[in-house]
């Protein structure tokens, strides 16, 4: 597993290590919805990018569908710690004019707690 999910207060926090591409997003999707129905309470999705080298076109998807389902219910999701080269990619991809994007976990923590 290349990712950690945790819950911290109302947050639930979706660290990703390396490429978030195709062979990773059909168990990322699948733990991160299961972690969404469990900590019911949960309101707020953060997506921390900061050990991510490259997204594909499937983690884009798995990225915008969690931010459906949340939203959806009246949440939020952010994105935080993306490198240039990752950023640039969620820039094309148009996610930023959807979710609010932090330079790192504890700057969105900071700002926003």
């Amino acid at each position: 597993m290349n990712y950690i999910i945790k819950k911290e207060n109302n947050y639930l926090i979706v660290s990703v290590i390396g490429d978030v591409d195709i062979s990773l997003t059909d168990s990322l999707r699948e733990d991160v919805d299961r972690a969404l129905a469990e900590y019911k309470d949960v309101n707020r999705l953060v997506f921390d990018l900061a050990e991510v080298d490259f997204v594909d076109s499937a983690g884009l998807g798995v990225i915008l569908g969690r931010y459906k389902r949340v939203t959806a219910k009246g949440g939020k999701v952010y994105l935080a710690g993306a490198k240039p080269q990752v950023k640039k990619v969620l820039d094309l991809s148009g996610l930023p004019h959807l979710m609010e994007i932090y330079s790192s976990v504890d700057l969105l923590l900071d700002k926003i707690g």
